[in-house]
């Protein structure tokens, strides 16, 4: 509020606290901000949401929004065994699905990480605490797979009060009877909570265009995609060269500057396991279309070729019955994904400015980072230095392979 008053004083801070006092800060917001154009001034007060119990598909559709801060819990770092699900069929059958996926997710660990355990054995020096919470990080990174996207999860959403508003008006029009409940509960907490700053009334044309749009676009899902990766841009070569230096004298560990994004974007399209898909989505200077979860592109390789043969054997074997239950389920396309596990493959379609494409790229090149999206990251810099040699790309390209030190990625009480 003290920041919405520089807009139409010139006075010192000082002065306009005086003004807040005498009005109240209900009365203030209920005067400067609700239906008198300043929209703005809630972009200066914000919030912060804990959501809990929701499911995979529900994270990732709040946080579809390219002013999204938050955090999530990591299916790479936590045991999902204990959490419930979202089972908007709600019968036998649709819950024996999502009960199957986890027996497999829950039964297989202690077999995995006897596995790794025989493939990576604790080196000498190693420590042993160090090593198993390593051991158990790749261990959910093989399973990790095999979670139905209808298992629950948490996230924070930490926002200001224009883009909650904003992304939960949309929200309320979502195919997912879970998001639409979920906007008109966190809309009636923020109300309750911010009485003066969510009084606003949605006419009908904006209403319904908004539901157009949840209709028609909210997913994207090409029928005909064949699944090669593609890369494409409209940056222009010869607007690159004036831009020469910075281009190929920039370091490892600093982005290129802002402003180069206005010399297009680079655009990729590719099949990549929807559970890396929710890492690749972390992403939002740029665009990144929410894929629909079905069976039409497979399930991802890399998860069974890091099973033992015999549990190998045993997940080829449910995944080929899984899907055909799925199929039998009479519900929406939609309702239909939280009956999908994550390791199933998804269309991904992303679009960046050129310093997102770098950042994104060499973060994502990391060994830290998940295989499968590691793969997508190393064919996006091929893309890039074919289209765009001039551009520098600071890329790891080290082999991909066990690593002690993501034993070392936790979160420790200090003593």
């Amino acid at each position: 509020m003290l920041q919405a008053l520089y807009s139409r004083s010139g006075a010192s801070v000082e002065e306009h606290v005086k003004k807040v006092r005498e009005t109240g800060s209900g009365k203030f917001m209920e005067k400067f901000y609700v239906g008198y154009g300043h929209a703005s001034i809630a972009d200066c007060g914000s919030t912060t949401l804990f959501l809990e119990g929701v499911s995979m598909l529900s994270a990732k559709a709040v946080e579809d929004w390219p002013l999204f801060s938050g955090q999530e819990t990591s299916s790479r770092y936590i045991d999902y065994s204990k959490q419930p699900m979202v089972d908007p069929v709600n019968t036998k059958d649709s819950k024996a699905i999502q009960k199957n996926w986890m027996k497999f997710y829950i039964g297989s660990q202690e077999a995995m990480k006897k596995h790794l355990k025989a493939k990576y054995p604790r080196k000498e020096g190693e420590d042993e605490g160090v090593y198993d919470r390593a051991i158990n990080a790749r261990m959910f990174d093989s399973l990790r797979g095999f979670l139905p996207a209808g298992i629950t999860t948490q996230h924070s959403w930490h926002t200001n009060l224009r883009q909650v508003h904003d992304k939960l008006v949309l929200l309320r029009h979502h195919p997912l009877k879970e998001l639409r409940d979920l906007a008109e509960k966190i809309l009636a907490a923020l109300k309750n909570k911010y009485p003066h700053s969510f009084s606003h009334t949605e006419g009908e044309e904006q209403e319904s265009y908004r539901q157009l749009l949840n209709d028609k676009h909210n997913y994207y899902f090409e029928k005909n995609y064949a699944g090669d990766f593609t890369g494409r841009t409209n940056i222009k070569k010869d607007e690159l060269k004036k831009y020469a230096a910075i281009l190929k004298k920039r370091p490892a560990k600093i982005g290129l500057p802002q402003f180069l994004a206005e010399l297009g974007n680079v655009t990729f399209e590719f099949l990549l396991d929807f559970g890396s898909y929710r890492d690749i989505q972390r992403h939002r200077n740029g665009v990144c279309r929410m894929p629909l979860l079905s069976a039409k592109f497979g399930f991802h390789e890399w998860y069974l070729e890091q099973l033992p043969a015999e549990l190998r054997k045993e997940a080829e074997k449910l995944i080929k019955e899984q899907v055909a239950a799925i199929k039998k389920l009479k519900t929406t396309k939609e309702n239909l994904q939280y009956y999908f596990a994550m390791g199933f493959n998804v269309p991904c379609k992303v679009s960046y400015g050129l310093p997102a494409a770098a950042y994104v790229i060499e973060l994502r090149s990391g060994k830290m980072v998940h295989p499968t999206l590691r793969k997508v990251a190393h064919k996006m810099a091929d893309k890039v230095a074919k289209m765009l040699p001039e551009v520098k790309l600071h890329v790891d390209r080290s082999v991909d392979d066990w690593d002690v030190r993501r034993g070392l990625q936790t979160i420790n009480e200090k003593k």
